[in-house]
């Protein structure tokens, strides 16, 4: 895990909550946490569990994961920060757009492990003895 500062977290929330156009206290209300503790976090002065970073994300409607890694609670994946970044990066996206492309990016690899793992599971079963492997020479 990567050491982040609590302050770090806390500006990444704020600066997510103020690109949303959220308020503390709609945030706060979504997150179920109250107006001054979810003030605390911002500040820096407190460092929030994984439970709240995930009622939070989800205030913001941007994924848990990326406040688990802002939080130094995930390490960040090297393979998945090219797609990722790029789709951060734009300023032409709303924070909305952006969580909503990176969430159908993630659900896309989700689906092709899965058919990898079936397929994998498939071919073990279908020619366990290595048959097809011999008559393809």
């Amino acid at each position: 895990m990567s050491p982040v500062t609590v302050s770090g977290i806390g500006a990444y929330i704020r600066e997510q909550r103020e690109q949303a156009k959220i308020s503390i206290r709609q945030l706060a209300q979504a997150a179920g946490v109250s107006n001054p503790y979810l003030s605390q976090v911002e500040r820096g002065l407190r460092r929030p569990s994984a439970d709240i970073l995930q009622q939070i994300a989800k205030g913001l409607r941007i994924s848990a994961e990326a406040l688990y890694v802002q939080a130094g609670i995930l390490d960040d994946k090297e393979g998945d920060t090219t797609v990722t970044d790029a789709i951060m990066a734009d300023t032409e996206l709303t924070e909305r757009q952006k969580q909503m492309l990176i969430d159908i990016y993630e659900s896309f690899r989700k689906e092709v492990r899965a058919e990898a793992e079936a397929d994998a599971g498939d071919g073990a079963r279908a020619d366990p003895q290595g048959v097809n492997a011999s008559e393809s020479r």
